[in-house]
């Protein structure tokens, strides 16, 4: 008999139990919590909350615990894993979950609560870019019943009711789900019978029966049933409810809480292309928010559920061409004036101003982007408009909507507009008595009576117009089922709004950037001020949370630039030209002594270690069995944290100089200290991200992504994948030591994978640039020991997005420069120039268009069917319904293009492409 450990609730005449249980494999020293809303549970103060007992069930360790609660009880709950203090070592992903009591549960009666653990890869399939885009249908079906609750008048006698639950998020609309069970209530295993589920919102569905004490264990399972009839069961083994036999007071209820269908991984593909390199038959010489819905488009008709942006934000910091750079942003929240466009400012555009608009877009309709003739030719325009129509348009209900929801940002922006331009300098040190920005400035400054309200209210005018182009946009980008992402840049420039209106939030004498690497043997210096994370933290990171809350007004999933500035930055001095001179920040000061004979830069203060196995045997070799039982515990499965008595530099040192098993590294004490040292403050980046990240994640529904290229210490991926972070892989920079290409069928699930992105040189300009690298590629990737074609010709192109296509990642999102290279009309451009940006120059020009408008790619249809059909053939998913630019629907699939011959003579890549591991799409693994 297991002892539940009863603990009384309230002082209640009338008491009934809660009984907790979740299988969870669990190390020495830590123990399973229950923490929740009510002070039973310890109303969100884990310490208060349920220790939970474990006991074996076969080959699973199941945490149980009672509680009594009075009749009409109802909370919300969450498991913690926790150390032997109660410290907390991980907590659940996703949303609270809630407790309420049947209705006509009698007193002493038990209800019995069968969980599994919420895990973030799980959690990220209720985040907008599937929840509201890619399963919108399912996702707003209608309530057939109401959530957490039992079905009214089922007579349990020798029966129990048992409730099923189960997610279902990535269910298609029309779609029905059903229990099925080898026991005879729910009778024997056939596809077309069992027990329908209703439908309770949330993606969830539940249903109630009675079952029989005798008819227990009960083995079951769950599947689908589509609007056609097709039917899917979940795959993996059968789930198990069994009934505790010794219990002096079983359960009358049981919830099983069965988690997420299990279905094969799901996976999708997607397309990138920086706003600015977008081309159109209506765009004025770059790209424009308008311009999206073509791109949706073309990527529905392409089978892709994404489509992927830099930046967009406004960079108007030098009034130049250095603008162009989309990471250094004027604003985090403003959206940049480049994107708009005009002709879309007025129903009534006068006849010259058409005149104007048509002499511009031919003017400007140049190779690449002429950012200072755009901008230029942009804002005249729309002042012009302004002054017809800024009397109606200020007046208006839907402006007076937007100015009432983003003043707090909106009035500080447009002020800096106009004292940027007045002193002719982003530099608001030099602005006198308005280089200290405050709200009382501020507001006499933009108030309707002053001499410059006109100015201030353009810029209102042209945020506004923005607003509605990105807004309609991203609404026919969900209607089409395609995700919008965005880009969040790590840093802001130093001559910003939010340098001005928040000094205290950023370290000013100091430059953000990153240490040497495969990008740039100098390192990286981007300019940009550190941040202040300590004052960042007082208000919980306000600043951060407005920022991913304005984001998510358009995009439904968003990349994080240079997520290892959540660990620790490259921090520079102001001074610094370049990357060499830098230091990582958080870091612990060392004496000049210790600097001078070690060499090592620490961190500033210290935290709990996150520290797997194969580190320790990495870094110890075959001494890591004596290294972790003297200074580690294992307080989670193959993963290690420093015991409390060596947790900090001057323990680990004293404790090699007075440990009784000294002797057994007297001689390498030295090289041992230094490696501990390391291993401590690997574990400070750990403590320095979980403090930050999960404040911008759960600032919004959106996606996220990390983009984890360069130089990544070991602490970054697991932090990455205990949030539910999706990191990004590219073919010629692999995370794995003694790899100079990666292996595409071995990425990780939770991964986006590309074969190039707007850091470094397309798929065309790598292969063409580098003889001997060609060689080895085609050798050990392609598998051939012939001669490799010089140029990346289409055949070549489709080996390498097919890797892509065919890997286990869950997204594959392409450079469109990669995606044209299949056709060879579209490779008459020389390869270098389609490179977006050189992080080797600073003042880089990033001004790349695409060659082709988006009309003529949608009038492509063999192109589109070529990438449509790698999509099919991949197992990824795709729309089912493609829209054309006409908006007439296209599902007729297309056969699979034949393989040909590489253009070289040598010999065929098609010969060779089996050879290379490609996953079966049945063996990929099971979330």
């Amino acid at each position: 008999m297991v002892n539940l450990g009863l603990v009384s609730a309230k002082n209640s005449l009338k008491s009934v139990y809660l009984s907790f249980r979740l299988p969870y494999f669990t190390e020495w020293g830590q123990s399973i919590l229950v923490s929740g809303s009510d002070p039973v549970l310890g109303s969100w103060n884990v310490k208060q909350g349920l220790i939970l007992s474990p006991f074996h069930e076969g080959h699973e360790l199941i945490w149980c615990g009672r509680i009594a609660v009075p009749i009409g009880f109802s909370c919300e709950y969450s498991y913690y894993l926790v150390g032997n203090d109660k410290n907390v070592l991980r907590w659940e992903a996703g949303t609270k979950r809630r407790i309420v009591l049947p209705e006509g549960i009698q007193e002493g009666e038990v209800l019995e609560l069968h969980d599994l653990w919420q895990t973030a890869s799980e959690a990220v399939f209720f985040r907008n870019a599937f929840r509201n885009c890619i399963f919108r249908g399912a996702w707003n079906s209608d309530l057939e019943i109401p959530p957490e609750t039992f079905q009214k008048n089922l007579d349990p006698q020798d029966s129990i009711i048992v409730q099923f639950k189960i997610s279902c998020p990535r269910i298609e609309d029309g779609t029905s789900v059903y229990v099925t069970s080898s026991s005879n209530l729910l009778r024997q295993w056939k596809v077309q019978d069992g027990l329908k589920l209703s439908y309770v919102g949330d993606s969830f569905w539940q249903a109630d029966c009675l079952i029989q004490k005798a008819d227990f264990p009960v083995e079951y399972k769950y599947r689908q049933k589509d609007k056609a009839g097709n039917a899917s069961l979940e795959i993996g083994s059968s789930r198990k409810l069994n009934l505790e036999a010794t219990s002096k007071n079983p359960p009358r209820y049981i919830s099983l809480s069965d988690g997420i269908f299990r279905e094969t991984p799901w996976r999708g593909a997607g397309v990138a292309i920086p706003m600015f390199s977008i081309r159109s038959n209506d765009d004025l010489g770059v790209g424009e928010f308008l311009d999206l819905k073509l791109l949706v488009d073309w990527a529905v008709d392409s089978g892709f559920h994404l489509v992927q942006l830099l930046p967009v934000n406004d960079t108007s910091v030098h009034g130049m061409w250095w603008d162009s750079y989309p990471y250094s942003s004027l604003s985090v929240f403003a959206l940049h004036p480049l994107y708009l466009r005009v002709q879309a400012l007025s129903e009534n555009m006068p006849e010259d101003i058409k005149q104007e608009i048509l002499k511009e877009r031919e003017r400007l309709d140049g190779k690449d982007v002429d950012y200072e003739a755009t901008m230029s030719a942009k804002l005249s325009i729309a002042k012009k408009v302004f002054s017809l129509e800024k009397d109606s348009i200020l007046a208006s209900s839907s402006f007076q909507k937007f100015f009432s929801e983003n003043k707090d940002w909106l009035k500080p922006y447009a002020a800096f507009c106009f004292l940027r331009d007045f002193f002719e300098t982003s530099d608001h040190t030099q602005w006198g008595r308005y280089a200290h920005y405050s709200e009382e400035k501020l507001e006499k400054f933009v108030s309707k009576d002053s001499l410059q309200y006109d100015v201030i209210s353009f810029h209102y005018y042209i945020q506004f117009h923005l607003y509605l182009q990105l807004s309609e946009a991203a609404a026919y980008a969900r209607k089409n089922k395609v995700v919008l992402k965005g880009d969040l840049p790590i840093g802001v420039d130093r001559n910003s709004v939010d340098t001005w209106v928040y000094p205290n939030l950023f370290r000013m004498n100091t430059s953000t950037g990153a240490p040497p690497d495969y990008f740039d043997k100098n390192g990286q210096n981007w300019g940009f001020p550190t941040y202040n994370w300590e004052e960042m933290s007082k208000d919980n990171y306000a600043w951060w949370r407005a920022r991913l809350t304005q984001m998510a007004k358009y995009f439904t999933a968003y990349r994080i630039d240079h997520i290892l500035g959540f660990f620790r930055i490259w921090e520079l001095p102001e001074h610094a030209i370049t990357g060499l001179v830098g230091k990582f920040r958080p870091s612990i000061p060392l004496s000049q002594e210790e600097l001078e004979r070690e060499g090592i830069w620490d961190f500033d203060r210290l935290s709990r270690p996150y520290i797997r196995q194969e580190i320790l045997q990495e870094k110890f070799g075959e001494f890591w069995t004596v290294i972790a039982s003297n200074f580690f515990i294992e307080y989670q499965k193959l993963c290690y944290e420093f015991k409390e008595d060596c947790n900090t530099e001057k323990k680990i040192v004293g404790k090699l100089q007075s440990s009784p098993e000294r002797s057994l590294w007297l001689e390498k004490e030295d090289k041992l200290r230094r490696d501990l040292f390391d291993l401590l403050q690997e574990t400070l980046w750990s403590q320095n991200a979980l403090k930050t990240l999960p404040v911008l994640l759960n600032s919004s529904d959106m996606l996220a992504c990390g983009e984890d290229l360069g130089l990544i210490p070991s602490c970054v991926h697991p932090v990455m994948q205990e949030l539910g972070l999706i990191g990004l892989r590219i073919q010629r920079m692999p995370n794995e030591p003694g790899l100079e290409f990666g292996i595409p069928s071995q990425y990780s699930y939770m991964t986006v994978c590309a074969p190039s992105c707007h850091d470094c040189c397309t798929m065309r300009a790598w292969w063409e640039e580098d003889e001997e690298r060609r060689y080895r590629f085609y050798k050990t990737v392609v598998g051939s020991n012939d001669i490799p074609p010089t140029l990346c010709v289409p055949d070549v192109a489709y080996f390498i997005l097919q890797q892509h296509f065919e890997a286990p990642s869950m997204w594959a999102i392409y450079p469109l420069q990669d995606l044209l290279a299949l056709k060879e009309e579209y490779t008459m451009r020389p390869a270098v120039e389609e490179t977006i940006n050189d992080p080797t120059n600073p003042k880089h020009y990033w001004r790349y268009r695409v060659h082709v408008t988006l009309e003529s790619l949608l009038g492509d249809k063999d192109l589109k069917l070529t990438i449509k059909d790698l999509v099919k053939s991949s197992g990824r998913s795709y729309p089912l319904i493609g829209v054309d630019a006409h908006g007439s629907e296209n599902t007729a699939a297309a056969p699979l293009p034949e393989k040909k011959q590489v253009e070289n003579g040598q010999g065929m890549i098609s010969q060779v492409i089996n050879l290379n591991g490609f996953p079966k799409k049945e063996s990929l693994a099971v979330l």
